[in-house]
């Protein structure tokens, strides 16, 4: 998701600039008119990081957002105006970044603005998924019901982003001390042997040479090898951020063997549970689809939908649309056009989203205790290695002695 700053024009006359956040430039442009807005200008802002830094600590935390609308929910079930429930919650919140933004949109909700449009205008807060989905609630008189969809889809969302990061912290760990303990050898141990067989003047075996070359080039060049690493970073991270570098990059990680597969699944899952959630929050199917492209998190699957939201806006099924462009698996696509005949659209989305989310949790449980043995035995042999190196040359001075 790119940051946008535009210049539009409201239906009170008013010249507003404010920025967004969108998958691209031309989804933005049509959600905004949509909405009601004269767009004179989109421009995307340039140094996206320096933009993060300086908004991630108005960003409202996922569970934050979860612990705020289960509140909403309860005080509205019971009865009380949108002023006072807002009231209610600024008084449990006198501190941090739901408490600042929340001040703004009660202001704005004092002033006359609806509760969607005050959210609205905090776009790094509450995300255009939750906005809509509050909007439609307003439009139908139904709010505590949206407001309940959207609780479970961030309980989903959020089981479903745990399940990830176990499944590969494990691994990760074990990564960073293999890292380390080999550093540690390469660093302060081989040195010492280095220096003691310099010492004896003994002629040393050739795997012991090429280690101690191997370990005297990597103290030499250390520092440099260390800016060498920050710059090729920063040149990749830098072309990641560019529109063509991203979407090459999006469209390789979904060609890596066995992790591809996971990738793939895990946008999927994420867009048809936001599809479902917004579709039964009222909204019709196009801006549906339009809002929930982002939720893949892959520039090359989101071009790839949009072209399937083409084919839908010309009269096509849902169903056909996903299955032209290859980013669902037959099952998941048979289910599909099974809700659209039967009329239950919304229900089987839920299901295609669990049915892809139980894959993804087996495939992550076959990952992980693949990688755990592998990466033991490369350590190992790595280690191995190091320690048959160094020791070769007490052999042979034993041997000789003997």
């Amino acid at each position: 998701m790119a940051l946008y700053s535009c210049k539009l024009g409201a239906s009170d006359g008013k010249i507003l600039v404010r920025d967004f956040e969108a998958a691209e430039s031309g989804v933005l442009r049509k959600n905004l008119e949509d909405q009601g807005f004269f767009v004179f200008e989109i421009k995307k802002k340039p140094f996206q990081f320096l933009f993060d830094k300086g908004l991630k600590r108005k960003r409202i935390d996922n569970r934050v957002l979860l612990t705020f609308n289960q509140e909403m929910l309860v005080l509205i079930k019971a009865g009380m105006p949108i002023m006072q429930v807002l009231d209610a919650i600024l008084e449990r919140h006198d501190s941090g970044a739901l408490f600042e933004v929340l001040i703004q949109v009660r202001e704005d909700v004092k002033a006359g603005a609806a509760l969607s449009v005050a959210m609205e205008k905090h776009g790094r807060a509450f995300p255009p998924l939750y906005v809509a989905s509050i909007r439609a609630g307003e439009r139908t008189g139904d709010l505590p019901q949206t407001i309940r969809r959207y609780i479970e889809y961030l309980k989903k969302v959020g089981t479903l982003r745990k399940k990830i990061i176990s499944a590969v912290f494990y691994p990760a760990i074990l990564l960073l001390f293999a890292f380390l303990a080999i550093t540690l050898l390469l660093v302060y141990v081989i040195p010492t042997f280095s220096q003691v067989y310099k010492d004896s003047g003994s002629q040393l075996p050739v795997l012991t040479q090429l280690l101690i070359t191997f370990t005297s080039l990597l103290k030499r060049y250390f520092v440099f090898g260390i800016v060498l690493c920050i710059g090729s970073f920063a040149a990749f991270r830098s072309w990641i951020n560019s529109e063509a570098g991203r979407y090459a990059f999006d469209r390789f990680k979904l060609t890596v063997p066995l992790a591809g597969d996971v990738f793939a699944k895990y946008s999927v899952a994420a867009f048809t549970r936001t599809l479902a959630t917004v579709l039964g929050s009222g909204i019709p199917i196009i801006e549906s689809l339009r809002m929930s492209i982002g939720t893949l998190n892959n520039v090359f699957m989101e071009k790839r939908l949009f072209e399937a939201v083409r084919f839908i806006e010309e009269g096509g099924r849902l169903s056909v649309a996903l299955e032209r462009i290859n980013i669902m698996p037959p099952l998941a696509l048979r289910m599909l056009g099974v809700g659209e005949t039967t009329g239950a659209l919304e229900d089987m989305l839920i299901d295609i989203s669990s049915y892809l989310e139980d894959e993804l949790e087996e495939r992550m449980n076959l990952l992980t205790t693949a990688i755990e043995p592998a990466i033991m035995l490369v350590m190992g042999v790595v280690i191995g290695v190091i320690i048959i190196a160094m020791y070769l040359p007490i052999f042979k001075i034993a041997g000789t002695v003997g």
